[in-house]
């Protein structure tokens, strides 16, 4: 942002404190720009390189004698130009090339010595006494561009100012300026520092100096429409979420011409280009409030509009709409962009660009000017899509406040009529969807010198607020603050906080480190269980992995999942990741192919993560993190070599649950869990039903664990051996804390024996370990024992489909002494035979 000391001193009301802004000097200023308001890349001194340029009178303009297009004229300098050759009436001899040269018109003399401003940046051109064609020609009569005021050098620039021969050139245009370039980065939350009127209200607020707006800003200019205007203009819009305001009036009868040289030198210095005075003076107010304004040729846009008048109307764009825009770039609209545009195409991007077609040039007779307000994301959206990055957009990404259209729009009409002449439709156009005024912030001057460590009175923050026109009713150590209109940024105490410590000056807070505890902090349980778990899944032989939380639509309908339980981003990191994943199971095994592809034939992988389901809520009403453990267990094993998947992942779980002291699991059929709460139902449609299982520790739900159902691991291109499990770490947590059991080890050797049996293939593992475990713990009473199993194998010969074998590992250990083999051969015969009576199984 290109700040002009000068622009800023001529916009303020007389003797407010523009005679103050500098009272220390440019360095003081921006040393306390730098640490007050934000970084200064630059200062430029735009006086220097018109250094030694007069004003003059033109006192005679005759032709050239040996050239048609040339004058010969003499300038009356005020002779305050030493050593340079006069007539006997003091007058000097120039030979002119422009066409608009004549008697009696004040112009700019660069004199001989002195270099053409457009070329010190360059290669200085200084000038000399020449002869041109037989005649001494003294300096030259500059046009625009060789002052670099504008493009034009077909003719010398005219004075428009009440001014003397031999006035400074660049003080008569107040050219001998300070133009500070501050980072445009350290305004991205203050929309109005974008303007030359908010940097004055900041400039006077670091010095402590009482800062009051223009008359012409705090007026409200509002009118309504007249009968009058009816058939003039129809405006329309349609989308008022999108565009809170939406401003137009019609002036008619301009004449586009050169803007006043004013306006030129002003929009030259921060790096503008005059084009014309309608549009010179839509950018000269864009750099003044800091809103930005188009205009329309009016003729034009009612020439593109249907029967019945101009028409204008802000919608969203269609998709595959064309836009010619004025930079003369056609763009083609993905549609969802704001657009301005009659009842049958586009005329303009919203915020950003406008539009060939309607574009005001010399032939324009009749204008609409328009002030609006944009969603600044849309317009940043915008922006960022068709690689337009104009002033206007700039603006209105920053949130562009809604209230100061009105003013913005009354003060153009006014230029305008300076400017271009004209006569003003009746009509203003005040398009408005909700409008919400700044609310009051409500804080202490506790509050706010806790956190910049320092001890202002609440009247003293009073005064520094009250320098930039903030409202503020004081009562003890209470304050609430009136927010001003243009202050958008302005929602809370803590804003407050930041607006009086850089008003008192960032520099001046105290430098002391902040008092803390140093007691240690005390361990988060949760943050302890999470990396018990990472240490047991390591130690089996699984890879953590980290998964992003956000999936897409087609992912979850592969899972069988419906999008509309899941929370929707609307602003997504990219279109793969829309939706807040619904559990983490289908994310997981989402990285199993790519770990095929890279060759890796066997893995298990894990992930620690968080789940939302909408419609899940906790305690607090906000939607619920459901902690998570996802376990994904895959093999690329040929179809005939590969086995039941299932117990590799319960292997797994089991393993883990072990050594969490979770004890008494059981597992039961996917198709017949009960008590599954909404955020369970939705994650068990990630497994096949009749291939997986729901496990329980009591009344405890602890998760799912199986194979992924046939579409999603089709989807995923899974191997065949593919399993999963996904399981609740908050349940594991409360479980693994409660049921902590220390036990003295065993004296005793135990004996460990395997058991195989062969049962019908009807009989359920479950319905078998039940069995097992019954006797065992009978046996356990009887004498004493106790016992621990452990599954090995569940095998079925390929040409036999109606028997299985099922083989445990069963160690027997006694308290008080060591156990036989023969006892436990009895034992283990004694379950053989009930086994026979009770299951038909034999034992192999």
């Amino acid at each position: 942002m290109k700040v002009s000391l000068n622009w800023i001193k001529s916009i303020v009301e007389a003797d407010q404190c523009s005679a103050n802004l500098v009272p220390d000097g440019v360095d003081v200023l921006v040393e306390r720009i730098g640490a007050q308001l934000g970084a200064v890349e630059e200062v430029i001194d735009p006086g220097k390189k018109y250094n030694g340029i007069v004003v003059v009178k033109v006192v005679s303009s005759q032709k050239h004698p040996k050239a048609d297009k040339l004058t010969v004229c003499l300038v009356d300098d005020g002779e305050v130009v030493k050593k340079v050759k006069r007539d006997n009436n003091g007058l000097i001899e120039i030979v002119c090339g422009a066409p608009n040269v004549k008697a009696g018109m004040l112009a700019a003399w660069i004199p001989p010595g002195v270099a053409v401003p457009s070329t010190i940046d360059k290669e200085p051109l200084i000038l000399e006494v020449r002869e041109i064609r037989s005649v001494v020609s003294n300096g030259m009569l500059a046009s625009a561009k060789e002052l670099e005021l504008g493009d034009d050098h077909t003719g010398i620039i005219e004075i428009d100012k009440n001014a003397q021969p031999g006035d400074d050139f660049a003080k008569t245009y107040e050219l001998d300026d300070f133009i500070i370039d501050i980072e445009n980065k350290m305004f991205t939350h203050r929309p109005d520092c974008f303007g030359m009127l908010g940097i004055a209200r900041e400039l006077a607020g670091i010095q402590h100096m009482v800062f009051s707006s223009p008359k012409w800003y705090l007026g409200n200019k509002t009118a309504g429409r007249h009968k009058t205007d009816d058939k003039l203009l129809d405006v329309k819009n349609q989308t008022p979420s999108l565009v809170p305001r939406f401003m137009m009036q019609v002036v008619k009868n301009v004449k586009v011409n050169d803007a006043s040289l004013d306006i030129r030198s002003y929009l030259a210095r921060v790096g503008m280009r005059p084009i014309n005075n309608i549009v010179d003076t839509t950018n000269y107010l864009m750099y003044e409030t800091a809103q930005p304004i188009h205009a329309y040729d009016y003729d034009k846009v009612k020439s593109l509009s249907g029967q019945g008048g101009a028409k204008i109307i802000v919608r969203e764009a269609k998709k595959g709409e064309k836009l010619a825009l004025l930079a003369g770039k056609t763009v083609t609209l993905a549609g969802g962009e704001l657009v301005i545009a009659t009842d049958k195409q586009p005329i303009g991007l919203a915020g950003v660009m406008g539009g060939a077609d309607t574009e005001v040039d010399e032939k324009t007779k009749n204008i609409i000017l328009e002030v609006g307000n944009f969603d600044m994301r849309i317009t940043r959206r915008t922006a960022m899509n068709y690689g337009l990055f104009t002033d206007a957009a700039t603006r209105f990404t920053k949130n562009q406040s809604p209230w100061q259209t009105d003013r913005v729009l009354a003060r153009a009409v006014d230029f305008i009529l300076h400017q271009s002449g004209g006569l003003p439709a009746r009509s203003i156009y005040d398009l408005k969807g909700t409008l919400n005024t700044p609310s009051p912030v409500k804080t202490t001057a506790g509050f706010v010198n806790k956190r910049l460590g320092l001890s202002l009175s609440s009247k003293a923050m009073s005064k520094l607020l009250e320098n930039v026109e903030f409202k503020v009713q004081a009562s003890g150590e209470n304050l609430i603050i009136g927010v001003p209109f243009w202050r958008t940024d302005i929602k809370i105490a803590e804003d407050i906080v930041e607006e009086v410590g850089r008003l008192y000056g960032y520099q001046h807070l105290p430098i002391e480190l902040p008092s803390r505890d140093l007691s240690p902090a005390k361990p988060d349980p949760m943050l302890s269980f999470k990396s018990q778990l990472r240490n047991i899944m390591s130690s089996a032989g699984a890879n953590e992995v980290l998964t992003y939380s956000f999936v897409d639509e087609p992912l979850l309908r592969a899972v069988g999942q419906d999008p509309k339980d899941a929370y929707h981003i609307r602003n997504a990191l990219s279109p793969d990741l829309q939706y807040y994943r619904l559990s983490l199971t289908p994310s997981l095994l989402e990285k199993a192919h790519p770990n095929v592809k890279a060759r890796f034939d066997r893995f298990a992988l894990f992930e620690i993560g968080a789940a939302h389901v909408r419609g899940v809520e906790d305690s607090e009403k906000l939607p619920a993190e459901l902690l998570r453990l996802g376990i994904a267990i895959v093999s690329t094993s040929k179809p005939k070599e590969a086995k039941a998947p299932f117990y590799k992942a319960k292997y797994y779980v089991d393993k883990l649950l072990n050594k969490l002291s979770i004890s008494d699991v059981e597992y039961w059929p996917l198709e017949q869990a009960k008590n599954q709460t909404k955020d369970w139902r939705v994650a068990s449609k990630a497994f096949e039903p009749k291939r997986s299982a729901a496990l329980y520790a009591g009344k405890d739900f602890l998760g799912v664990v199986g194979e992924p159902s046939a579409k999603l691991r089709a989807t995923l291109k899974l191997p065949l051996d593919s399993a999963a499990a996904e399981l609740s770490i908050s349940a594991m947590q409360l479980l693994s804390a409660a049921r902590v059991d220390y036990r003295p080890l065993n004296r005793f050797p135990s004996l460990d024996q395997d058991l195989c049996l062969s049962s019908s293939i009807e009989i359920t593992y479950a319905d078998l370990s039940e069995f097992l475990k019954n006797h065992l713990d009978k046996a356990a009473k009887e004498h004493g024992y106790s016992f621990a199993i452990e599954p090995l194998d569940i095998f079925q010969r390929p040409k036999d489909k109606s028997h299985k074998q099922t083989t445990w590992r069963i160690s027997l250990w006694h308290p008080q002494r060591t156990l036989t083999t023969t006892e436990v051969n009895q034992l283990f015969n004694k379950i053989a035979v009930a086994a026979r009576k009770e299951l038909a199984a034999e034992r192999i």
